[in-house]
């Protein structure tokens, strides 16, 4: 991978994520949302305390609880997601869930101009929101989607803190299990004995692996020679590879009310990057980096 150009790397990684949700939609009829949930991010964190082996001795009371906290937020980005996609389009949840790093990338740069790419992504969810029903979308959807995005928001906030903290992937390891017993309750509610039948498993290992475990190792090497523009710009293509992975994968139509809501929000997204006056390489902590995808997915 590292002789890879980065901006594949980054395009798998996403292509990933996104697919991976879609995957992970066709398990909801037998395992329901939660117990989806509680798969990938019990299988995921599995695998990720056995490579890092992590450590809570010599651990201030903070770090333990920004982990804690990092953890909780985790957990709820997660399951508020993937019970939004059991009540939406994939594009259209991922288009919504996109506005809690937009916001957070626009606000943190304090331009005026930078108000527009505001009201253009706010007006993309609420076409989606008022004029979506005939396409599927519900109010409650776009809710938990919202939901899902103020946790990405969060996210990006705890992730830097606790990368500060722990070196490696220790923190990010120890969140994951916080996360998995956020998710366990709903989860064995709804999944039942449907979580130990073999298909089940392997489906969720399989959800773990394409939207936790690959788009992580991919994301961890690309963004070590990409700027933070090339890195904007591409991932201001989520929404869009994830209304292709939900027709290919889920035979979703796409409406024209999507469409606009989807390109509305990508245009916020790009506009934003395009402003950003930075252009230094991107070599973020290891926790800086969404481990499950998309954003929150």
């Amino acid at each position: 991978m590292r002789t890879a150009p980065p901006q594949l790397l980054l395009l798998g990684s996403i292509a990933s994520v996104q697919f991976g949700s879609a995957f992970a939609d066709r398990l909801f009829d037998r395992a329901g949302p939660a117990g989806v949930v509680l798969l990938r991010l019990l299988l995921a964190a599995i695998v990720l305390n056995l490579i890092t082996r992590p450590s809570l001795l010599g651990r201030s009371r903070r770090d333990l609880m920004f982990v804690v906290a990092f953890g909780l937020v985790l957990g709820t980005m997660n399951w508020s997601f993937y019970e939004a996609i059991d009540r939406l389009p994939l594009g259209v949840a991922v288009t919504v869930e996109f506005t809690g790093p937009l916001v957070v990338a626009v606000l943190g740069s304090r331009r005026a101009l930078d108000a527009v790419w505001i009201v253009l992504a706010g007006g993309g969810v609420a076409l989606l929101a008022v004029r979506g029903s005939h396409a599927g979308v519900t109010v409650l959807g776009v809710l938990l989607a919202l939901a899902a995005a103020c946790c990405w928001a969060l996210y990006i906030f705890l992730s830097k803190r606790v990368g500060a903290a722990f070196a490696k992937l220790d923190g990010l390891a120890l969140a994951m299990l916080i996360g998995t017993l956020v998710a366990a309750p709903a989860g064995i509610v709804e999944g039942g004995g449907e979580l130990l039948k073999p298909a089940i498993l392997a489906g969720g290992l399989g959800v773990a692996i394409f939207s936790s475990l690959l788009p992580y190792s991919l994301e961890i090497t690309a963004l070590r020679r990409l700027t933070p523009a090339a890195f904007g710009l591409l991932q201001s293509l989520q929404p869009a590879v994830a209304t292709l992975a939900g027709v290919i994968v889920l035979s979703e139509s796409v409406s024209l009310t999507l469409a606009i809501a989807l390109l509305m929000v990508v245009t916020a997204s790009v506009g934003s990057t395009l402003a950003a006056r930075r252009q230094a390489p991107v070599i973020p902590a290891p926790e800086q980096i969404d481990p499950i995808g998309a954003g929150g997915q």
